[in-house]
């Protein structure tokens, strides 16, 4: 029973970190302007990643009977509170709103490197759930660091 317990914590880190990202997103949104069509795309195709990836990562956890995470991290708070205080001192420009997003795109990275690194005992499957997942949002960072880069060079 330990060991499904252990695995449920490491999910269900996953799955507060993917809520991360969807508030941060989300914030990211009410921070562009709507003329920054293609950031709003963006961002809301990052959401709904993140919400697949919960909906995957919940029933994983429910199928071992588990009680599935609400809420954010920790550190998902810190990193809502620096945007919004990164905001006050830069405005809302697309430099400022990018590098806050890749922000919490390393920290997603970082949560899923934590998960495949876990002690927990991770059955193939859902090694290969996390794995894929954490390709997916490492493609999401990928491009939100392309995006940034961009606008600076340009700036």
């Amino acid at each position: 029973m330990e060991t499904n317990e252990n695995l449920i914590e490491v999910l269900n880190d996953l799955i507060r970190i993917n809520n991360d990202r969807v508030d941060g997103y989300e914030k990211a949104l009410s921070e562009v302007e709507d003329i920054d069509l293609d950031l709003r795309g963006i961002f809301q195709k990052m959401a709904n990643e993140s919400r697949e990836n919960i909906n995957e990562l919940s029933a994983e956890v429910r199928n071992m009977g588990g009680e599935v995470a609400t809420g954010t991290t920790t550190s998902g708070k810190i990193y809502r509170v620096w945007m919004d205080i990164k905001a006050t001192f830069t405005g809302h420009d697309r430099t400022s709103v990018l590098e806050s997003c890749e922000y919490g795109e390393d920290a997603a990275q970082e949560a899923y490197d934590d998960a495949l690194a876990t002690d927990a005992d991770l059955p193939v499957d859902i090694r290969q759930l996390i794995a894929n997942q954490k390709a997916g949002l490492l493609e999401s960072h990928n491009l939100i660091k392309k995006y940034r880069d961009l606008h600076q060079a340009v700036n």
